[in-house]
């Protein structure tokens, strides 16, 4: 059975699933589902239609499906969904979406350090952490094992690529492509995110193929049509890591991070 502290206020419309602990002045709502094992640990509001899956952790004063913080919010129906093993820290907010039927989605495994925003229509891959302040605007994708320092803001519309990782203190405005590694307050790209990829088990010759990819884009001088070209010329798209590359770097809304010769295809409004 479900574990709930005296001072809690929990509507009797929530689903509630074995296992779950929520602490003393949390807050559910009439429309959250909190699945086996879900842990609120105090003053957690969660509101709106969250879902919260198996075995995830909130710290204190998180506050979950609050409504966007965008004025063409009309309340309409929208949803979070937030993955299974999570660990939601100390004042995280995450809003809830911003258009009929659509959602945020956190995925599996996901770490959100202390003060960490989510906002509107954001996505979130597995395995994916965000440190400490991290504020994600409206329509931000990011892709399963990428990793953001702290106090970096990100832009609206902006993607971070799988087994990407933005430094610290760096502002975000561009898309930051797969594998690699950068920061800075006007943004470049270093390089390959190496460490990452050893320590998840990316083999040698796998990350020599992905470096030819990088230096195909960011050291060729060639404008990213060309790049691409040579890099399809060098490469199969059959290969999972060259396809996820190219289909990157074919299309943006924002430009991309560290690379200024490629303006942006579209412009998205504010």
């Amino acid at each position: 059975m479900a574990t709930i502290h005296p001072t809690a206020v929990v509507h009797p419309e929530a689903k509630i699933a074995e296992g779950v602990f929520v602490g003393p002045y949390s807050i559910v709502g009439p429309n959250v589902e909190l699945k086996q094992g879900v842990v609120l640990r105090s003053h957690v509001v969660v509101e709106g239609f969250t879902t919260i899956d198996q075995g995830t952790q909130v710290f204190q004063f998180a506050s979950l499906g609050a409504k966007p913080q965008d004025l063409k919010y009309r309340g309409e129906k929208t949803f979070v969904n937030i993955g299974k093993n999570c660990e939601i820290r100390e004042c995280v907010t995450i809003n809830s979406s911003c258009g009929e039927g659509t959602e945020v989605k956190i995925g599996d495994n996901c770490l959100l350090m202390a003060y960490v925003h989510v906002a509107h229509n954001c996505t979130l891959g597995n395995n994916v952490i965000l440190a400490n302040n991290v504020s994600l605007a409206g329509h931000v994708d990011i892709g399963n094992f990428a990793i953001v320092g702290g106090f970096t803001p990100i832009h609206q519309y902006t993607r971070i690529a799988e087994h990407a990782m933005c430094g610290g203190m760096s502002r975000l405005d561009g898309d930051l492509g797969p594998f690699l590694l950068g920061g800075g307050t006007e943004f470049k790209v270093g390089g390959i995110n190496l460490t990452g990829l050893k320590r998840r088990g990316f083999s040698l010759e796998r990350r020599i193929k992905i470096g030819k990819l990088f230096k195909w884009v960011y050291r060729s001088g060639l404008p990213l049509d060309m790049a691409i070209e040579g890099i399809l010329s060098e490469f199969s798209l059959d290969d999972p890591d060259v396809q996820l590359w190219v289909e990157f770097f074919s299309k943006t809304k924002r430009g991309y991070a560290g690379y200024r010769k490629m303006p942006a295809v579209e412009t998205a409004s504010c």
